[in-house]
């Protein structure tokens, strides 16, 4: 799981808060500006990535997989990383959270929400990008033990693209629906939060269903906030709606190119191949 987030909250209210009165400053006083983030410290780092490696490997009982997750959700929140540096929001700094996954957090809010909608969907197309060593020992070798690895990187990519909070898809196309309507965002988040939310659960993964969970709650509590700059236009809106179709193809030929591949481009047979890997059927 990845996340971008803000240091520090937003001012712009969701549809069920009120609008804050602005307060000024004492004359005489100078405006003060948060201290800079300085980072997961390397002890912390290695210690979560560790375990968050050793938890992987033991819900997958492969290492190919938790060795493709780590590296993918390295190469995802870099992608969030150079996003904010080169719109203004740097220097950002990568976070691993044990048995969870990572986030990737910058020093300013950005710009404007298109600033935010590329932020949001730049870690799940660069992050794609972890797949291509994997490819290439899989070529190399053979051996269809690496094609695991393709797979855990592209479905990683490919859920963060889900729009309910906190995933990076919720941050894409949450604006363009709130320019619709800010019900229209609720509604939709909360409907694919509890799908999401369901599926963790059926799939065995609660500790990410209870995070999902907790983050949905959060997320009708505080409402739906925003950066204090401009807003989504409508040209925007339809330049973010596809970039996230673009994304989210890019990232579901990934994941099937892992079942593609072995089979020769054979779909019946890449379909028993899920099968098999999901233990369905066989």
């Amino acid at each position: 799981m990845s996340d971008t987030l803000p240091p520090t909250r937003p001012t712009r209210p969701g549809p069920w808060d009120s609008v804050p009165t602005p307060t000024a400053a004492a004359p005489g006083t100078r405006a003060t500006t948060a201290p800079e983030d300085k980072g997961q410290g390397l002890v912390w780092s290695v210690l979560s990535t560790l375990l968050l490696g050793g938890f992987i490997w033991w819900i997958s009982g492969s290492w190919v997989i938790a060795v493709a997750a780590i590296v993918g959700l390295f190469v995802h929140e870099y992608g969030h990383v150079l996003a904010m540096n080169r719109l203004g929001m740097g220097p950002a700094k990568v976070y691993i959270i044990p048995f969870l996954g990572g986030l990737a957090r910058g020093q300013r809010m950005p710009k404007s929400e298109w600033d935010g909608v590329l932020v949001s969907l730049a870690g799940p197309a660069f992050g794609l990008l972890a797949a291509l060593p994997f490819f290439a020992l899989y070529f190399g070798t053979g051996q269809t033990m690496w094609l695991n690895g393709v797979f855990a990187i592209g479905i990683i990519n490919l859920v963060n693209l889900a729009p309910a909070p906190p995933l990076d898809g919720s941050k894409a196309l949450g604006p363009v629906l709130a320019r619709i309507h800010p019900m229209v965002e609720y509604a939709v988040m909360i409907a694919i939060g509890a799908l999401v939310v369901w599926w963790g659960i059926s799939n065995g993964s609660f500790i990410f269903a209870a995070f999902l969970a907790i983050a949905l709650i959060g997320h009708l509590r505080r409402g739906q906030w925003r950066p204090e700059g401009r807003r989504l236009s409508w040209r925007e809106a339809g330049y973010s709606v596809g970039l996230f179709g673009v994304t989210a193809t890019a990232c579901l030929g990934v994941t099937a190119a892992a079942f593609l591949v072995p089979t020769g481009g054979d779909v019946e047979g890449a379909l028993d191949l899920v099968g098999r890997f999901l233990s369905i059927g066989r």
